[in-house]
């Protein structure tokens, strides 16, 4: 599925190479040169992944980078450094501070779109194109599909990411509101009692294979995907 990806970058060749290249992998880039424009653009959407230079007018990219480290909204989103400094010491640096990677320049844009599927694979699996399997449901995010012992199940857009959201992290319970960020977006603002709607879709197009005993509701807590 696309991730929306921020690229802070103030090289306009850079910038647009790496934006091409996103863009063919299906990704939504955003893009800034400077980080009180990154800051802003956070401030409206917070993106699945920032690509951050080292070197910006302005305030740098490390220091932009502590910055979203230190705020509890954006301490868990990935980051990857893209920087000309290539001695040790800089990497360890830039990976202290909180970078989920490093990328030094110049690169080839096949070993950029690898990293960036790593660090999502890792960090925010639904964001990926990998098919998920799971107690007895198969979801394949290319073919926008989703079968149940064998037979296809259709599924509205809503309902198809919640499920692959609590199917990339099953066994673990989320509140609505964070329900709402992840399926939905931060930036977008309705009520906790949608999610209770959407579940309750999603239960029912699952319940004819009995699947839907794997959306658990936890009392008082959100809900859980088992995993079996």
């Amino acid at each position: 599925m696309p991730a929306t990806i921020l690229v802070v970058e103030d090289e306009p060749a850079i910038q647009a190479l790496i934006e091409v290249n996103l863009r063919r992998a299906g990704h939504d880039a955003r893009l800034a040169a400077d980080a009180e424009s990154a800051r802003r653009m956070v401030q409206e959407e917070l993106p699945d992944l920032v690509l951050l230079d080292w070197m910006l007018p302005g305030m740098s990219g490390v220091d932009f980078a502590r910055q979203l480290r230190s705020a509890p909204r954006t301490r868990g989103v990935p980051i990857i450094m893209l920087t000309a400094r290539a001695e040790e010491r800089d990497k360890i640096e830039a990976l202290e501070l909180g970078a989920d990677d490093y990328v030094t320049k110049p690169f080839s844009p096949r070993e950029l779109m690898a990293r960036i599927k790593a660090v999502l694979r890792r960090h925010a699996p639904q964001s990926t194109d990998d098919a998920v399997e799971l107690g007895g449901l198969r979801l394949d995010p290319a073919t926008h599909r989703v079968t149940a012992g064998g037979s296809e199940v259709n599924l509205g857009p809503t309902e198809f990411r919640l499920l692959h959201f609590l199917m990339t992290h099953p066994e673990r319970v989320h509140g609505r509101s964070q329900l709402l960020d992840q399926v939905w977006g931060d930036h977008v603002f309705v009520e906790e009692r949608t999610v209770d709607v959407h579940i309750r879709r999603l239960r029912a197009a699952l319940e004819a294979g009995g699947y839907d005993r794997l959306i658990q509701t936890v009392r008082g807590s959100g809900y859980r995907m088992s995993s079996g």
